[in-house]
């Protein structure tokens, strides 16, 4: 069969094929990328005859072209809601670097598919050059501010108290920390074992294991971690008798929702978010926490050998930069402010 690139079928086949190896979340984004982005313009050229120099004008042309416009977006609205690309008014919602690189990456991981299956002789894309996407810098939390954080989620009793000492505390990212089972816990070891995450691909929720073995791990839980726990089992339990026949158990996780199924991982960042306002703190992402979690393993006097292995660091002098750069009287007060909070509340 005559591969071309703008008829839906044979890319969706080469996607197809390429499936079983892909994460479900990395063969979503490719999926989309094809969609939107790679079968609208590449469509007459042969999968044979795709050259460099096709890629790169390709991905020229792609970055000055606004996507509202191309997807109809504004089109799709109802007649009085219609503001700028169907009114005449071009948006110029152009895709970031981000979007032109993964659209490049779907393209290449297709062809290095078809180059191993002898459909073709090399992989164009591969010698294409994009643009790396730059990120913006966030100064993370201080010790002070991670502290204050959940001393007021401690005073209002919030539901999700553990998953924010987990991942400011351990460094746990989002889908590690909803990915958690009771079964992960050793209460008597004070240990933690990361496993397994939850993700959203498409519509599904997933639970499955973590990315790669090097993330897997036993992690030691500090006291404050293993109390916060133990409450929220018990917030659970009383979650479970409430919502009687309608509890489900979903792989025995430790954090869900009052009817036991598993939260979204957009949500715990949107909830993140809304608790930090709360606490009149400024936001930063959740994935930021991880850079917080190292002024916290100061404030709860972590041994550095046990803080490299939870920050997985691969020097231990990196690790010691951390420790030896903390504020000492900063750590002290936000000691005794968490202290206090967590007195409080029993």
């Amino acid at each position: 069969m005559e591969l071309h690139l703008l008829r839906r079928e044979p890319v969706h086949r080469l996607l197809r094929e390429l499936r079983p190896d892909l994460a479900p979340l990395t063969y979503v984004s490719y999926e989309g990328s094809v969609r939107l982005y790679i079968a609208p313009h590449l469509g007459p050229k042969r999968l044979d005859k795709l050259t460099v120099r096709d890629v790169r004008e390709w991905l020229t042309k792609l970055s000055g072209i606004c996507q509202c416009c191309a997807q109809e977006k504004d089109a799709k609205r109802a007649p009085g809601s219609r503001r700028c690309c169907a009114a005449g008014e071009c948006c110029e919602a152009y895709p970031s670097r981000r979007v032109v690189q993964a659209a490049r990456d779907a393209l290449r991981a297709a062809l290095t598919h078809a180059v191993a299956e002898e459909e073709i002789g090399k992989n164009v894309a591969a010698l294409v050059k994009v643009p790396k996407p730059r990120r913006r810098r966030i100064k993370p939390w201080s010790a002070a501010e991670a502290s204050r954080f959940l001393a007021d989620a401690v005073a209002r009793e919030d539901p999700l108290f553990a998953a924010w000492v987990l991942v400011l505390c351990l460094g746990l990212r989002r889908g590690e920390v909803l990915g958690l089972t009771w079964k992960s816990v050793d209460f008597e070891a004070g240990e933690l074992y990361v496993d397994h995450q939850i993700q959203r691909a498409g519509r599904q929720i997933l639970h499955r294991e973590t990315k790669t073995e090097e993330s897997d791990d036993f992690l030691p839980l500090p006291a404050l971690c293993l109390k916060a726990l133990r409450v929220r089992r018990a917030q659970q339990t009383g979650d479970r008798k409430a919502a009687g026949d309608l509890w489900q158990d979903s792989h025995d996780l430790i954090f869900t929702t009052k009817y036991g199924t598993p939260i979204e991982p957009g949500n715990l960042t949107r909830m993140f978010a809304l608790r930090a306002r709360r606490a009149g703190l400024r936001v930063i992402p959740l994935r930021n926490t991880r850079h917080t979690c190292a002024a916290l393993l100061v404030l709860l006097k972590v041994h550095p050998r046990v803080a490299q292995r939870i920050l997985r660091h691969s020097q231990i002098a990196m690790t010691m930069e951390v420790y030896a750069e903390a504020d000492d009287a900063a750590v002290r007060e936000a000691l005794a402010m968490l202290s206090g909070a967590m007195g409080s509340a029993g």
